[in-house]
């Protein structure tokens, strides 16, 4: 028996982050392109990030205008801590507000430990965990000014289980855990000390960890090696995009402002 996937498309467009604007770094391809629509189909002005095709970023910049109430597409390093603040100031200036950071980009260098160059190690490590650390550095404050936001980063199941050849990508995703947690913790400080813990939205950071989806990442990976992959996992499938689309729409949006630091295993049952 076939299963069919309804799509944002098909579930019809709501108005759960009308009048918000969000930033998707890495957001023009794979699971970051499909975040930037389920945000746009609840309301959202999504502004994405890119490194380097400029025409792919183009055509979705004209996508997310015609389907949405509004996009922007804005070139960076994320491994550049200059980048990250110019690419925030830049969706600020031009959206006039940043209600949601999505720290979606992220890179893999797979050697195993004996043959991982020093380059593998920190190049993985500034794109998937210092990228995500310096964009929600130069977002917060704006949010803790006005007393909310939402923050959400992408992780993976690897992060939690750990994989042949991928200590780097796994040590970056795990890192994201213990970022998520501290920055959780010091907005509701912050937004405490000032005394705008008022029962509000408030501002929330929290870590989706989607397990294998089936994006071009996957691509190179021969049919057999998918089929154990899929053994190996509860429900006998790849996730698709979409999917972890909804659940990060879900997170920005006012009905999980009780929600913060934690971790939403996104992955057909495959960690528990």
């Amino acid at each position: 028996m076939s299963v069919t996937h309804a799509t944002d498309s098909q579930n019809g467009r709501g108005e759960k982050l009308l009048g918000r604007v969000a930033f998707v770094t890495g957001g023009t391809r794979g699971i970051g392109a499909a975040i930037a629509r389920s945000l746009a189909t609840q309301g959202a002005v999504v502004a994405v990030g890119y490194s380097r095709d400029d025409a792919a970023a183009k055509r979705f910049e004209a996508e997310l205008r015609e389907t949405s109430n509004g996009g922007s597409v804005h070139r960076g390093n994320i491994g550049s801590s200059e980048d990250c603040r110019r690419t925030a100031a830049e969706v600020i200036e031009t959206h006039g507000r940043l209600d949601i950071l999505v720290n979606n980009a992220g890179i893999t260098i797979d050697k195993t430990v004996l043959k991982m160059t020093d380059e593998d190690w920190y190049k993985v490590l500034a794109v998937n965990l210092s990228g995500a650390f310096f964009m929600s550095q130069a977002v917060l404050p704006h949010m803790l000014e006005r007393g909310s936001g939402r923050i959400v980063n992408i992780s993976s199941v690897i992060g939690e289980m750990g994989n042949i050849g991928q200590a780097n990508y796994a040590a970056s995703k795990s890192g994201l855990f213990g970022l998520t947690k501290t920055l959780a913790r010091e907005a509701a400080f912050q937004l405490g000390r000032a005394g705008k813990l008022d029962g509000g939205l408030g501002i929330t950071v929290n870590t989706v960890a989607p397990g294998f989806i089936a994006t071009d990442m996957l691509e190179h990976i021969p049919e057999k090696v998918l089929d154990g992959i899929k053994a190996k996992i509860p429900l006998e499938r790849l996730g698709t995009p979409e999917e972890i689309g909804r659940v990060v729409h879900f997170l920005c949006a006012d009905a999980s402002s009780y929600i913060t630091g934690q971790v939403w295993g996104v992955n057909g049952g495959m960690d528990m």
